[in-house]
């Protein structure tokens, strides 16, 4: 393996001497690889039930518990955690009982209570954070993944990854006919609130590593991008993981070699990935769009 190089550089060295040297890089890659099999296929149904942005505005519903969890017992993930769900649950929640309430737009909601969470975890943050813990908090720290929050990655991706296996049919129904899901008494609403539970859950998991501005770029990016490479909600699924785990590997891996931000690496490498995608992809793409022939008619 001495014998391969890539500019000048053993392949060894380029590929996989960081992760033999630094524990610290293999417990980044064991939860990015984490938060790379179960976030993705969600975002994939988000992006199926156009509510791509919805992943963000949680990102962002989950500062304030994430604050006051700070607040009580500083950097600690158990606290930050909890603290964290419970804001999010309320955001997601109350936005739905909300809009039932009032007859309006779950959109809506959504959108005045991310702002209201959003300026109230600011405003906590700014009561007593340092600069240092800012940069955490909105930032995350991939290199410094703990046991706490490694099994906290593992034990949320294993449950969503069981959950989506039991949930898939219905909420791929809710896609594609919500009309005859409805009629067929498919119970959409107990669904689409499972469905959410996990979406904070995962954006929770990847708030430990891309802090809470970046959280949704391992989620939403890939699904973006996977329509391009799949036709099937599982091939847009298996398309999404792939890129995820190329993105999170390239990302660890630029980072080390061109000292450069972590997790804006891996998003950046997912955005990269995206655009690849968009023109060059088989489905869709704008490149074999404008290089198909037209077919012959009369």
């Amino acid at each position: 393996m001495s014998g391969l190089s890539l500019y000048g550089l053993p392949l060894y060295d380029l590929l996989w001497a960081p992760f033999a040297e630094f524990g610290f890089l293999r417990r980044a890659l064991v939860g990015c690889t984490a938060l790379s099999l179960a976030a993705p296929p969600l975002g994939v149904f988000l992006v199926l039930r156009r509510m791509s942005l919805t992943a963000d505005v949680l990102a962002h519903g989950i500062l304030p518990g994430i604050a006051a969890g700070f607040l009580v017992a500083g950097l600690s993930v158990t606290a930050m955690s909890v603290g964290g769900l419970v804001a999010g649950l309320v955001v997601a929640v109350g936005a739905g009982a909300i809009s039932r309430a009032t007859g309006g737009r779950e959109d809506a909601a959504l959108a005045a209570l991310y702002l209201l969470a959003l300026a109230l975890g600011v405003t906590l943050i700014s009561t007593r954070a340092g600069s240092v813990e800012l940069s955490h908090l909105l930032f995350g720290s991939v290199l410094g993944v703990d046991d706490p929050a490694l099994f906290m990655m593992a034990g949320i991706s294993s449950l969503t990854l069981l959950a989506l296996a039991f949930a898939r049919r219905p909420l791929v129904l809710e896609c594609f006919d919500p009309g005859f899901a409805a009629a067929a008494r498919a119970r959409g609403g107990l669904w689409h609130l499972l469905f959410l539970v996990l979406v904070v859950l995962n954006v929770l998991a990847a708030f430990q590593a891309l802090g809470t501005l970046m959280a949704v770029g391992l989620m939403m990016l890939p699904a973006v991008a996977s329509r391009h490479w799949g036709r099937s909600v599982g091939g847009m699924a298996y398309a999404a993981v792939g890129i995820a785990l190329a993105a999170s590997l390239s990302g660890l891996l630029l980072s080390y070699h061109l000292d450069l931000p972590t997790g804006p690496s891996i998003v950046l490498v997912a955005g990269g990935v995206w655009v690849l995608s968009a023109l060059a992809g088989p489905v869709d793409g704008i490149l074999p769009r404008l290089l198909r022939r037209p077919h012959l008619t009369g």
